[in-house]
């Protein structure tokens, strides 16, 4: 198939640092052409690609001293998308539902991965206006929000199996990688390092918004010999990063819509102790990747039960529901669905 991948431009595909999309939107992108599609990726210019690379700017606008605004971009991505068109058999969305009033106008197929939260009120009604655009879920969990949506089918993320390496050795930290915000709930991370007196390295990234909350919450908890922050880091860091770690302490409040990092640790093995929101239930497989807890008692008793767990069955899992090849096959199952229905249209 000719496909056009269409990623964010708020970083770049991959990104250098933080940026689950368009981190996915790579993975995704070197997959189908390792299966031998023709992928074109509409991105950033500093991406690094395989498939022929189109930009409306040359260098992502998160960490560009350029641009301040995606927007104006993300329209004229667009344009040139209508432009391009008629080379593709279909075009994949990973922009949210900024395309979709073109999208609507156009004869082209095309279908779209919503990868944020949706239980936001403002979008109810955008959703249920364009409730003929074919969307997709990562989680079963995050459609839940938005019955009126098209939902055409779910695919979970995937990562490329060389990506990272299992590490057999049992790690003497507990890991927290993310986002320091609220919902994450870093400082509950922190908690269950003091009650376990178990040393936890925190490597995350403080976006603006989350300012405020980092400097009133958790800066004054990183004061503890137990607590080590080591900021942002990138993708060549995570393997050592994860791999050495006892247990990934996933410990949201918030519906997360899948969770990248749960399978980023448990491709190297490690066991991942996961508060009950969103998609955990779906991707935490509760004790044979890790547990599922409730609340801090169950996860302090967690930590203490994490040596039960074989790094090994949790890298296997990992293979068996979360490479990269599976989350290309369940995408081109979902690609050859919508050309169908587009010629069932086209005949009727």
């Amino acid at each position: 198939m000719k496909i056009a991948q269409v990623a964010p431009l708020a970083e770049s595909v991959p990104p250098r640092l933080y940026g689950g999309t368009e981190r996915v939107v790579s993975y995704l992108t070197e997959e189908l052409i390792k299966q031998g599609h023709e992928v074109t990726l509409f991105a950033s210019g500093d991406s690094v690609t395989s498939a022929r690379l189109v930009s409306p700017v040359d260098e992502c606008i998160r960490l560009s001293k350029t641009y301040l605004n995606s927007i104006p971009h993300e329209y004229i991505m667009n344009e040139m998308i209508s432009r391009e068109s008629g080379n593709f058999d279909i075009i994949h969305f990973h922009t949210d539902y900024i395309h979709f009033p073109v999208s609507r106008r156009e004869k082209y197929a095309h279908l779209t991965t919503l990868h944020g939260r949706l239980d936001l009120p403002e979008l109810k009604n955008i959703y249920s206006e364009f409730n003929e655009i074919p969307v997709v879920s990562i989680s079963y969990d995050q459609r839940s929000y938005l019955p009126q949506a098209n939902w055409i089918g779910n695919a979970y993320h995937g990562l490329p199996t060389k990506l990272y390496n299992l590490n057999g050795d049992e790690g003497k930290y507990l890991a927290f990688l993310g986002r320091i915000s609220p919902e994450k709930r870093p400082d509950r991370a922190i908690r269950i390092a003091r009650l376990t007196g178990i040393p936890l390295k925190i490597a995350a990234k403080v976006d603006s918004v989350d300012t405020d909350y980092y400097e009133s919450v958790i800066e004054p908890m990183l004061d503890n010999p137990l607590v080590e922050f080591i900021g942002e880091i990138g993708e060549d860091e995570k393997n050592d990063f994860l791999g050495n770690a006892l247990a990934l302490l996933f410990p949201i409040d918030w519906p997360e819509p899948f969770g990248l990092a749960m399978i980023e640790s448990m491709a190297c093995g490690t066991p991942v102790i996961a508060f009950n929101c969103g998609s955990v239930p779906e991707v935490v497989d509760d004790g044979k990747t890790g547990f599922i807890v409730n609340n801090m008692r169950e996860a302090v008793e967690a930590v203490y039960k994490i040596q039960s767990l074989s790094r090994s069955k949790i890298r296997e899992t990992f293979e068996s529901r979360f490479s990269a090849a599976k989350m290309a096959g369940d995408y081109s199952l979902l690609y050859k669905k919508i050309l169908k229905n587009s010629m069932i249209q086209e005949v009727a």
